[in-house]
């Protein structure tokens, strides 16, 4: 991992340690920690497309080892973590759904090197993809979609337990949305 990647895993995960034993309220901790990192990462290198993607996965991989480290729920920050993706995506003019799908898998991955419960974090991460996205006036079914299919596609590379704990924790109604996962997952030699 090159310096600028790790300094800004280490300053994410530094402010969300601060940020929540001052306040104690993760999900919203995550939400502006994650927003301002992202917007900060964005302005300073100019990165779209998979440099966002890139940019992304560090800001909540430090999000999410800075909730490990203080015991913090995992749900609540992956569902932070969407949410503050999603206002950082649209305030530096990035495409929303792909936002949503990257930190969603960046959270399921994260969770995973931390030894977190993959279905509690992409629950989490569902229910801030719908709460992101109709608070941006996004279709919150579309963004819901993005969010399960991003996390299992992670889970996919992580292995077949996490694939299962992740597809037993998305599929069906959250948040008062049906989930509807779609599986691009085959890789082409296999077919």
């Amino acid at each position: 991992m090159s310096e600028e990647k790790r300094s800004l895993v280490k300053s994410v995960k530094d402010s969300i340690v601060s940020t929540v034993k001052g306040v104690g309220e993760i999900t919203d901790a995550v939400v502006d920690t994650v927003s301002g990192s992202l917007v900060n990462a964005v302005k300073r290198t100019g990165a779209m497309g998979a440099a966002l993607t890139v940019a992304i996965s560090e800001v909540v991989r430090g999000a999410v080892h800075g909730v490990a480290e203080i015991g913090a729920d995992i749900g609540g920050a992956a569902k932070g973590a969407v949410i503050g993706v999603l206002r950082g995506t649209k305030e530096v003019g990035g495409e929303a759904l792909d936002a949503v799908s990257a930190t969603a898998a960046a959270v399921v991955k994260s969770t995973a090197e931390v030894g977190g419960d993959l279905g509690s974090a992409a629950k989490g991460a569902i229910e801030g993809a719908i709460a992101g996205a109709k608070a941006l006036g996004l279709s919150a079914e579309e963004a819901a979609s993005a969010a399960a299919t991003g996390a299992l596609k992670a889970a996919g590379e992580i292995g077949s337990a996490a694939t299962v704990q992740v597809r037993n924790a998305v599929t069906g109604t959250i948040a008062g949305v049906k989930v509807v996962l779609k599986e691009p997952f085959q890789s082409r030699k296999e077919k």
